[in-house]
């Protein structure tokens, strides 16, 4: 076993350890998303942080923050809708009903068709390339949305497909060396899956802030949009994970707090 030094895009020496057996080279360093700090949501708009402010989650197409940890949001699970243009190359990776595309109702993203291991294999490759180039652009995690967009498929995708993919996902965000974050889908033990930590929206509104904890401790970022629910978590939760306060639309100048 030989150990490397390894330095990322913040300047920061991790090692690398590299096993040299005829399975190939070990996963480079993963490093965890901190605890103990606040953090900001930031998919609608970039926009200056607070000094407490120590993780930042961005678009994977936005640039990180210097000097905190930077997450990078990837639709893993569904398409983007400013990338239409893409996806037309790739109309065979995505779900269809009665000869239309499946759409989610509430954004208007169509589905990706991750029922068949061929099918995930191709859709892997391509998230793959878009975890790469958060990694080289300095993001030290990703969180991939979209994980329960089989709820959504009217029942032609199942739970088994999303973990399959799920595991597909995590393995490029580690190939990458980044940590790997799980959207949603409260009750899942994603540890199993890969899942390094968790983003959790609107846990505090439905019960589900426990499910988090339980399954990441105190790797959970949550992020409330009524002022009611984010009361309700910092009382709840506060002392253990880090938990926002945003407007729904996300907007660049939106509503913003912290416990």
């Amino acid at each position: 076993m030989t150990v490397v030094p390894c330095r990322n895009t913040d300047g920061v020496v991790h090692l690398l350890v590299v096993i040299l057996t005829g399975l190939g080279l070990a996963l480079p360093f993963v490093p965890p998303v901190p605890t103990g700090t606040d953090f900001d949501y930031q998919l609608g708009g970039t926009r200056s942080v607070p000094v407490d402010v120590g993780i930042v989650v961005r678009d994977r197409k936005a640039a990180p923050v210097t000097g905190v940890h930077n997450v990078c949001y990837v639709n893993g699970f569904q398409t983007q809708p400013d990338e239409k243009h893409f996806w037309r190359n790739h109309r065979g990776l995505l779900l269809k009903r009665h000869g239309r595309f499946v759409r989610d109702e509430e954004w208007g993203e169509r589905i990706l068709d991750i029922r068949r291991p061929a099918k995930r294999k191709r859709l892997a490759r391509i998230v793959g390339r878009w975890v790469e180039g958060c990694a080289a652009d300095g993001f030290a995690s990703v969180e991939f949305d979209n994980l329960d967009s089989f709820s959504r498929s009217h029942g032609l995708i199942k739970r088994k497909h999303a973990k399959k993919f799920a595991r597909l996902l995590t393995r490029e965000a580690h190939r990458a060396g980044l940590a790997a974050g799980q959207k949603n889908w409260a009750g899942l033990n994603g540890r199993r899956l890969g899942f390094d930590f968790a983003v959790a929206e609107e846990c505090g509104r439905y019960d589900e802030c426990g499910d988090y904890v339980a399954t990441y401790g105190r790797a959970v970022l949550v992020v409330e949009y009524r002022k009611r629910d984010f009361k309700k978590t910092c009382r709840e939760y506060g002392d253990q994970v880090a938990v926002v306060l945003r407007d729904r639309a996300l907007a660049r100048n939106g509503r913003r707090a912290w416990c």
